[in-house]
C-alpha cells in the first residue's frame, strides 16, 4: 500500500472510505469525488486486511470507466481486483462455466444485432429500413433489461414501431430469437440473462462464484436497470459486504431501463445500510452549482451542492470580472440557430485569445444535429474541435499508422531522447511544426498526431521509445484517449462523467431542451436531469443560450430557465448581427406559455 489510503479525503468521504462492512450507499453528487472514495475504500479494506483483492468486485458501466478504476486502484499499490462492467463480468463467468456445465464452448456474441434482425425480418416479410429496425433493435434490448416476456413488451409498447403494429413488430422480435438460437449466438442483452440464468439453475455455480467474490462495489448505480440488479443479487447472495454509489439526479437513460428506484429504496430493501452523503463539489464554482441546485430542488433524490471551502480562487484572466469574482452564468437570446454558433463561437475565439487552453472549453447540445452549424462557426474563426461520440482517437487511420510506426522506430536504437525520437517518427509522417486550417481532415490528423507528441511530452523522465510504445499500445485497449487541444462538442448524454472549465450549453427552447417528444412529466424530468448533468460539467464559467425561431417558427425559451429563475443567472445580450437584445430569463414565479410543474 502506497501511504495511508483515507489521506487527503474530507470527513464524509473519509466515512464512507472507512465503512468496509455491511451495506453501504454513497450518495454522490456531482463533482464530489466518488471514484476517488470507491477506490480509496477498496484499498483501505486491502490495507487493514479486510478484504483480499481477489476477492473483491467492482461493478461500472463502460470500460473506459472500469479501466479508470484500475489505474487508480494500481496507483494506490492495490492489484488483483475485479474492475469490469456489468457486461464483462458477466461474459467472464459465462465463458468459465459453459463448456463445464453444456459440455461445449459458450455461445458467439451477436456482433450487429440490426443485420440479424434484417434476416429476421426478411422471413416474416418484413421490409423495414434501417432506421426502423435499429429502432426495434432498442425495443429489443429494452425488454429484456426490464425482465419481460415478448407479449409483456406488447402490453406495455401498444404503440408498435414506426408504421408496424405491434403485432408485427413482436412477430419480428420471435423471428428475431428464434434465427438467434438456430445459430446458437447470444446478444449483448443473452449475456446478463444466461449469466442470471445459470447462477439460479446451478447452485454449485452460484455458491463457486459467491465463494470467489465476498466484497461488491457498484459505480453509477442510479443506471442500475431491473436486470442489472438481478444479476447483482444473484453474485451478491445472502451476503452484506454491499456498495453502491449514485447520483439519482443524474439518471439520464430511463429510456434505456435504467431504473434510479433501486438507488432511491436502497435504504429501505436494506434498513441497516450506512447512508453517506457526499455534497462537497470540488469542480464547480458557487455560482454554478446554485444554477444547478435550482434546477433540481424538490426532485426525488437531488443533493443539495456546495463549493469546497478549500478550492482555489476562480478568478483567472480568462474568466474574472473586473471585481476578482468568477462570472454569474449567463443567458443569451439569439434570432436564431446560425446566430446562436456564432455567438457562441465568438465567445470561445475571446476566451482562447485571452489566454485559456482550447482543451478546457466544451459546447453542449441535446443532439447531434445541432453541431454542424457550430463546427463551420468555430472553423471560420481557425478553432478546431472534436466532436464526441466519433471515431475513437485509437481508430483513426492517422494514429494507427504512427503507432505502427512508433513500433517499429522503438526496436532500432535511439540516439535521442523520447521526445526527440517521436518527434522525429511523427514528421516522417507528414506532420508539421503549424497546424492546418480548422474544419478539415488534414487538422484532425494534425491534432491527433500532435496529442501523441504532448503524451511524449509529459512521459515521466527516462522513458524509452519502446515503454512509451508499450504504454500507447495498452491505452489503446483500455480506451484511456489522450485529450486533443482543441474545443470539445458533445451532446449531453455523452459529456456525462466528464468535466471542463468552460462549458457553453445551446438550444435551451422548448422543443430542444426538453426535447419535443418529451411529453410525459417523467420524460421532461428525465430532460431536467439531461440539463443538470450538463451544468455540472462547468468548472468555473456557464453560458446558457437559445434561439428564438428557426425559419418563421418562432419558439420559446426552455421552461427550465424559468425553474432555474432570473435570480442565479445574468441576462446577456445577443452578440449576433442583427439580434435583438437579449431576454432576461423569466423571473422564477412568471407564469409563462412553455412552464411546467415542478411535481405531481
Amino acid at each position: 500500500m502506497i501511504g495511508d489510503a483515507l489521506d487527503g479525503l474530507d470527513e464524509r468521504q473519509r466515512e464512507a472510505a472507512a465503512t468496509l462492512r455491511g451495506p453501504v450507499l454513497v450518495l454522490a453528487g456531482a463533482g464530489t469525488g466518488k471514484t476517488r472514495v470507491i477506490t480509496h475504500r477498496i484499498a483501505h479494506g486491502v490495507d487493514t486486511g479486510a478484504y483480499s483483492p481477489g476477492r473483491v468486485m467492482a461493478v461500472t458501466f463502460t470500460a473506459k470507466a472500469a479501466g479508470e478504476m484500475r489505474g487508480r486502484l494500481r496507483a494506490l499499490g492495490v492489484e488483483g481486483v475485479s474492475a469490469r462492467t456489468f457486461h464483462a463480468a458477466a461474459l467472464a463467468q459465462l465463458n468459465f462455466f459453459w463448456p463445464t456445465l453444456a459440455g461445449d464452448s459458450a455461445p458467439a456474441i451477436v456482433d450487429n444485432k440490426v443485420r440479424l434482425l434484417a434476416h429476421a425480418a426478411d422471413g416474416v416479410g418484413i421490409d423495414a429500413d434501417k432506421a426502423t429496425l435499429r429502432d426495434i433493435a432498442s425495443e429489443i434490448e429494452w425488454r429484456k433489461v426490464t425482465l419481460r416476456s415478448i407479449d409483456a413488451w406488447a402490453a406495455a409498447r401498444p404503440g408498435g414501431v414506426g408504421r408496424y403494429d405491434v403485432s408485427r413488430v413482436a412477430d419480428l422480435q420471435r423471428a428475431y430469437e428464434k434465427l438467434k438460437d438456430e445459430r446458437r449466438q447470444l446478444d449483448f442483452e443473452d449475456v446478463l440473462l444466461a449469466c442470471a440464468g445459470m447462477l439460479e439453475a446451478e447452485p454449485r455455480v452460484a455458491q463457486a462464484v459467491r465463494e470467489q467474490y465476498r466484497h461488491f462495489t457498484v459505480d453509477e448505480f442510479q443506471d442500475v436497470s431491473p436486470l442489472q440488479h438481478r444479476l447483482l443479487q444473484l453474485w451478491v447472495g445472502e451476503r452484506r459486504d454491499l456498495c453502491v454509489v449514485g447520483d439519482a439526479s443524474q439518471t439520464i437513460y430511463s429510456f434505456a431501463g435504467a431504473d434510479a428506484r433501486f438507488l432511491l429504496e436502497f435504504p429501505a430493501r436494506h434498513p441497516d445500510a450506512t447512508v453517506v452523503r457526499l455534497e462537497t463539489n470540488y469542480r464547480s464554482d458557487g455560482a454554478v452549482l446554485a444554477v444547478a441546485n435550482e434546477l433540481m430542488r424538490d426532485r426525488p433524490g437531488a443533493l443539495e451542492l456546495q463549493p469546497a471551502p478549500n478550492r482555489p480562487p476562480a478568478a483567472r484572466p480568462e474568466t474574472a470580472t473586473a471585481a476578482g469574482e468568477p462570472p454569474l452564468p449567463t443567458v443569451t437570446a439569439y434570432p436564431d440557430d446560425a446566430a446562436e454558433a456564432a455567438g457562441v463561437a465568438d465567445a470561445i475565439a475571446a476566451r482562447i485569445s485571452a489566454g485559456a487552453d482550447p482543451r478546457s472549453i466544451a459546447v453542449l447540445y441535446r443532439a447531434h444535429a445541432q453541431s454542424p452549424e457550430l463546427l463551420r462557426a468555430l472553423a471560420e474563426r481557425g478553432i478546431a474541435a472534436t466532436v464526441l461520440g466519433g471515431r475513437r482517437f485509437f481508430e483513426v487511420p492517422e494514429v494507427r499508422q504512427a503507432l505502427m510506426a512508433l513500433r517499429g522506430a522503438s526496436v532500432a536504437t535511439q540516439e535521442h531522447g523520447l521526445v526527440d525520437s517521436v518527434r522525429d517518427v511523427l514528421r516522417s509522417l507528414g506532420m508539421t511544426d503549424e497546424p492546418p486550417p480548422a474544419g478539415g481532415a488534414l487538422r484532425d490528423a494534425w491534432e491527433a498526431r500532435a496529442a501523441i507528441l504532448r503524451l511524449a511530452e509529459e512521459a515521466v523522465p527516462g522513458t524509452g521509445l519502446r515503454a512509451f510504445t508499450d504504454d500507447l499500445i495498452a491505452r489503446a485497449k483500455s480506451q484511456h484517449e489522450p485529450a486533443l487541444r482543441t474545443v470539445t462538442l458533445a451532446t449531453l448524454h455523452a459529456a456525462k462523467g466528464l468535466e471542463w472549465d468552460h462549458v457553453h450549453l445551446l438550444g435551451l427552447s422548448e422543443g430542444f431542451l426538453p426535447i419535443s417528444y418529451a411529453t410525459t412529466f417523467e420524460q421532461v424530468d428525465e430532460e431536467r436531469r439531461l440539463a443538470y448533468v450538463g451544468i455540472t460539467r462547468a468548472g468555473r464559467s456557464l453560458s446558457l443560450s437559445w434561439s428564438r425561431s428557426i425559419g418563421h417558427r418562432e419558439r420559446t425559451p426552455s421552461r427550465f430557465l424559468r425553474e432555474i429563475g432570473s435570480g442565479t443567472l445574468r441576462a446577456a445580450d445577443g452578440r449576433a448581427s442583427g439580434g435583438a437584445a437579449s431576454r432576461r430569463a423569466p423571473a422564477r414565479n412568471a407564469p409563462t406559455a412553455s412552464s411546467a410543474p415542478r411535481s405531481r
